[in-house]
C-alpha cells in the first residue's frame, strides 16, 4: 500500500486529470458502446479501465484498494503523457479525445 502523503498526492493528481464527473463518465461509456440496435447494461458499458475509474470516482479515499491505486497511477500517467495542458487537442482530434474520455479525461472540458 502507498504511504499517506503519496496517497494524498495521487488522489489530487487523479482528480485533476479525471475532469469528468461520474455521471458524465457513465453516460459516455454507455454512448460509446451503444450501436444502432442495442445499448449495453450500465455496469457492462465501456472498457474495464473506464469502469474501474467510474468505481473509484464513487469511493472515498479511505476505501481505496491496492488495485484502485494501481489504476489511478495508470490513468494519471496516461493522461499526463497524452495531454500537454498548454496545448489541448482540438475538436477534430476525435479519436484521441474519445480514448481519453474513456478513462475520464475530456481534453475540451475547461
Amino acid at each position: 500500500m502507498t504511504d499517506a502523503l503519496e496517497l494524498d498526492a495521487l488522489w489530487e493528481d487523479f482528480h485533476r486529470v479525471v475532469n469528468m464527473t461520474s455521471q458524465e463518465l457513465a453516460a459516455w461509456l454507455r454512448v460509446r458502446d451503444a450501436d444502432e440496435d442495442t445499448e449495453p447494461l450500465p455496469e457492462e458499458a465501456g472498457t474495464p479501465t473506464g469502469q474501474h475509474v467510474l468505481a473509484i470516482l464513487q469511493k472515498r479515499r479511505t476505501d481505496l484498494t491496492d488495485d484502485d491505486i494501481r489504476v489511478m497511477y495508470e490513468v494519471v500517467d496516461t493522461v499526463t503523457a497524452q495531454t500537454d495542458m498548454e496545448n489541448e487537442p482540438e475538436a477534430e482530434e476525435t479519436a484521441r479525445r474519445h480514448r481519453l474520455m474513456t478513462i475520464g479525461h475530456d481534453p475540451l472540458k475547461p
